[in-house]
């Protein structure tokens, strides 16, 4: 069960992400109101952290090498990233650098059909990463692999999409190109030096490549030291190319010619990144998302043995109804109702809490605790009964 602090600080920035105009797909939205960042980042880091900071988190450091620190992108930069691969629910996606895996669960979440393949070149990193996908129970859907990202997976091409999260030379984009669905495929990256990378997204057309330049990135408010420190695609294997790769890069260069279609924006805004009608963030689809959060939060209210997490749990509810409140007008939800309901399941606990406190082997107080779980269980199936009733209103306007 999620603290409740750090749901109310994630639920805090999802609208904050949102009124800037950065969150544009109600799938995303859904990953990072589903996803636990904290879950990404390793106890002995957490302290370093300020989760759900519209900043980069810190997953990795090395205290041999200190210049080798690993960051999860700033929300609003993997907003970005993924809103600009215009992911399908079956696209089969690689990605490089792993990111703590954070990134690809995210793309799951968009393309829950497809398989994700990621690349990292540090063992350690890599071997952390597919810990976090194997608590999420995504071994079967997201793979990682040690190897050099700038190589790609030729041997699986076409790829539908690629995800390049660390600064790329335009001269290495072009192996990478070649393995891109030849049917609309696309590669968004950071493209450039050490110091400043243009983002990117690359369509494929068949023999026809089309490049949309997005946002420069370089010191200025929006991006951090610590920003840019990461898009440095550090690796800790030793990298010669061959005169034979030399030769094949220059071979790719000469035949693949990238068509720029604009400038570089100098100011941020991404209102017009392209994501379809169907996928689109509008109020219905966030109010059946907060119910839905509702709704798998009684599920693992149910597997919780401790009074402290259904404390947490309830205490999720309580915010997720205060942002369904705002909308009680335009929709009609029966919020009172379940708002009352969740404020007995509250005072049910609250007294649990208390028994347990006093029981020290009292009789009474161990029947009286039995007897407040009955209650607890019966009052959850009645949350779930109000809530799932409410929901089918929200779809049926939806559809």
């Amino acid at each position: 069960m999620e603290n409740k602090n750090l749901f109310a600080l994630k639920v805090q920035l999802l609208f904050s992400l949102v009124n800037r105009g950065f969150l544009n797909d109600i799938r995303l939205f859904k990953g990072f109101l589903k996803l636990e960042l904290q879950q990404f980042v390793p106890r002995h880091l957490r302290k370093y952290v300020r989760l759900y900071d519209d900043a980069p988190s810190l997953f990795y450091y090395d205290k041999q090498n200190p210049e080798n620190l690993r960051t999860i992108s700033a929300p609003h930069m993997i907003t970005i990233m993924l809103q600009n691969l215009l992911l399908e629910e079956d696209d089969d996606l690689l990605i490089l650098g792993a990111k703590s895996g954070y990134i690809a669960a995210l793309a799951h979440e968009m393309a829950p059909k497809g398989k994700i393949y990621i690349l990292e070149a540090n063992s350690s990193i890599a071997k952390f990463t597919a810990k976090n996908i194997r608590k999420l129970n995504l071994e079967d859907c997201i793979k990682v692999i040690v190897k050099n990202p700038l190589e790609g997976m030729p041997e699986l091409k076409p790829w539908q999409k690629i995800l390049v999260t660390g600064a790329i030379r335009e001269r290495r984009i072009y192996p990478l190109l070649s393995q891109l669905d030849p049917n609309n495929g696309v590669l968004f990256a950071p493209i450039g030096g050490e110091m400043t990378q243009i983002y990117t997204r690359i369509a494929r057309d068949g023999d026809n490549f089309t490049a949309h330049q997005q946002l420069q990135v370089r010191f200025t408010p929006l991006i951090t030291q610590l920003e840019i420190d990461e898009l440095k695609l550090i690796t800790d294997i030793s990298i010669l190319e061959s005169e034979e790769d030399e030769a094949e890069v220059e071979r790719l260069s000469r035949e693949m010619k990238i068509k720029y279609i604009n400038n570089i924006e100098d100011q941020v805004n991404f209102r017009h990144v392209e994501v379809k009608e169907e996928t689109k963030i509008t109020p219905e689809r966030i109010l059946k998302t907060l119910l839905e959060c509702i709704n798998d939060f009684i599920d693992k209210l149910r597997e919780a043995k401790k009074s402290s997490q259904w404390s947490d749990g309830i205490e999720i509810f309580l915010i997720l109804t205060g942002l369904i409140r705002y909308s009680k007008k335009i929709f009609k939800i029966n919020i009172d109702k379940i708002e009352n309901t969740i404020n007995q399941l509250k005072d049910i606990t609250n007294r649990c809490i208390e028994i347990e406190r006093k029981i020290n082997g009292d009789p009474n107080l161990e029947q009286e605790k039995k007897n407040l779980i009955e209650k607890q269980q019966k009052t959850l199936n009645d949350l779930q009964g109000i809530v799932s009733k409410e929901l089918g209103v929200i779809v049926k306007k939806i559809k």
